[in-house]
């Protein structure tokens, strides 16, 4: 893929991000599972960092390897057409010359998006400093710039997921990264962790930005987090778990000589899956 193609489709993916639908994107973690995503109509592909780790017999949290991990996002982005940005999770690096490195190799993996956090570790010691953030997201966008790829970022807090400090001072700190991270080159906040509607709400008209949400137990709907201006869901590592409870199931059945209906009930026929794959590879 040319630096015009990755270009053309950075700027498509960006544009996704403003309507007039939310941008839905159960993630993929293979080849397979986004060709799926793009034969069903999906206009975009995303990974989930963590899916991918599974995959390939690791936890999550970045104990797989930058090289592993690129490996991966170019598998995918080879397999289909369609523009897709990549669960880098903190970028593989702990100072801005790192992240700015990395942004090369990851758009040589041929991504043009990231999702981009604030955390390098298991715990709320590991939150990177506001101004150390700001300076990593300016180096992916200067690389990006610099490259001729305007790689879309989805900057992400985990102020709430992890959480992070004291829960009354939650939103604003929130805000004020998001804020922040805008202000720095990102397209698009992500804040995973959040499925109360009025924090949503709040978040929205707070950031004056494209934001994200991971879905989750007790969270709207995708229609009513359309109606409340949020502009993309993420299933995370969901999709590929559901794929994976789909796959117990069945082993349990067959250890227990159970019937095969668990194996017949959602299964694509051998001979679509064999001919969606055999599509030559973009």
């Amino acid at each position: 893929m040319d630096i015009k193609t990755k270009a053309e489709k950075a700027e498509k993916l960006r544009k996704l991000h403003h309507g007039p639908r939310i941008l839905a994107l159960p993630n993929a973690w293979d080849a397979v599972t986004a060709r799926i995503l793009e034969q069903v109509g999906h206009p975009a592909i995303a990974t989930s960092s963590a899916a991918v780790a599974f995959s390939l017999g690791y936890p999550d949290g970045q104990r797989i390897s930058r090289g592993e991990m690129l490996d991966a996002v170019a598998r995918i982005t080879r397999a289909v057409h369609l523009p897709a940005t990549a669960d880098l999770e903190s970028g593989y690096g702990k100072t801005p010359e790192e992240i700015a490195d990395f942004t090369k190799a990851m758009i040589t993996a041929g991504a043009v998006g990231l999702n981009f956090e604030d955390v390098i570790g298991d715990d709320e010691s590991s939150h990177v400093e506001l101004g150390l953030q700001v300076k990593k997201i300016r180096a992916i966008r200067e690389t990006a710039a610099a490259l001729g790829v305007p790689v879309v970022i989805n900057a992400r807090t985990d102020i709430y997921l992890m959480p992070i400090g004291a829960a009354a001072t939650r939103f604003e700190r929130t805000v004020e990264r998001l804020r922040a991270y805008r202000d720095a080159g990102a397209d698009c906040l992500f804040v995973p962790g959040v499925s109360d509607r009025e924090i949503i709400a709040g978040l929205v008209k707070a950031v004056d930005a494209p934001l994200n949400i991971l879905a989750g137990q007790g969270c709207p709907s995708l229609d009513e987090l359309e109606r409340m201006g949020v502009a993309r869901v993420s299933a995370g590592s969901s999709a590929m778990r559901a794929a994976m409870g789909a796959f117990q199931r069945v082993a349990k059945d067959w250890l227990a000589h159970g019937s095969y209906d668990s194996l017949l009930q959602v299964t694509i026929p051998y001979t679509e899956l064999n001919r969606l794959m055999a599509r030559k590879p973009s």
